[in-house]
C-alpha cells in the first residue's frame, strides 16, 4: 500500500485526480466556432490573397498561351473554352477576393480536384521533373486548401456589428 498511483504522484498528495470530460464532437466544433472571430472590414487573409493571385494568373496564363500557339495533347484547345475557362478564374478572383463565400468554397473544390490528380499523377510520374512538379503542386495546393477552411468559417461569422 506503500506506493502511489502513477495519476497520485503528477498531482498534490493527496489529492484525487478528477478525470476530465471528453468533450463530444459536437461540443469540439461549438467550442471552435465560439473561438472564430468575422473578418474585419478590408481585412483580407494570405490564403485569400494568394488564391485570387492564382486564380488570376490562370485565366490570363490560359488566354496567353492560346494565342501563343500552344498545343494540348498535340491539337490546339479551343477558343471558346479557352475564354470560358478564362472568364470563371476571374469570376473566382473577383469573388475570392471580395470575400464571397461561393468564390472561396468553389476554389476549394477546384483546389481539391487538383490535389486528387496531382496525387495520382505522382504515382505513374515517368521522370524526376514530373515527380517535383507534382509534390509541388501537392504541397501548394495543400498548404492553400487548409488555409482557406479557417477563412471560410470566418466569413460565415456574422459581424457582431450586424455589417
Amino acid at each position: 500500500m506503500g506506493r502511489r498511483s502513477r495519476k497520485q504522484s503528477l498531482t498534490e498528495p493527496g489529492a484525487k485526480a478528477s478525470p476530465k470530460k471528453r468533450l463530444s464532437s459536437a461540443e469540439r466544433d461549438e467550442v471552435a466556432r465560439a473561438e472564430l472571430k468575422p473578418l474585419a472590414p478590408g481585412e483580407r487573409p494570405l490564403a485569400v490573397k494568394i488564391s485570387s493571385g492564382v486564380a488570376a494568373a490562370l485565366a490570363v496564363a490560359n488566354v496567353a498561351f492560346y494565342f501563343a500557339g500552344v498545343e494540348v495533347q498535340g491539337q490546339k484547345p479551343s477558343l471558346v473554352g479557352v475564354l470560358l475557362f478564362a472568364a470563371v478564374m476571374l469570376l473566382a478572383a473577383w469573388g475570392m477576393w471580395s470575400l464571397r463565400y461561393w468564390a472561396l468554397l468553389g476554389f476549394q473544390a477546384l483546389l481539391a480536384m487538383t490535389l486528387v490528380i496531382a496525387g495520382l499523377s505522382l504515382m505513374v510520374a515517368g521522370n524526376l521533373l514530373a515527380v517535383v512538379l507534382c509534390i509541388a503542386i501537392l504541397g501548394g495546393g495543400g498548404w492553400l486548401f487548409w488555409k482557406l477552411i479557417r477563412v471560410l468559417g470566418r466569413v460565415k461569422v456574422p459581424s457582431p456589428h450586424g455589417n
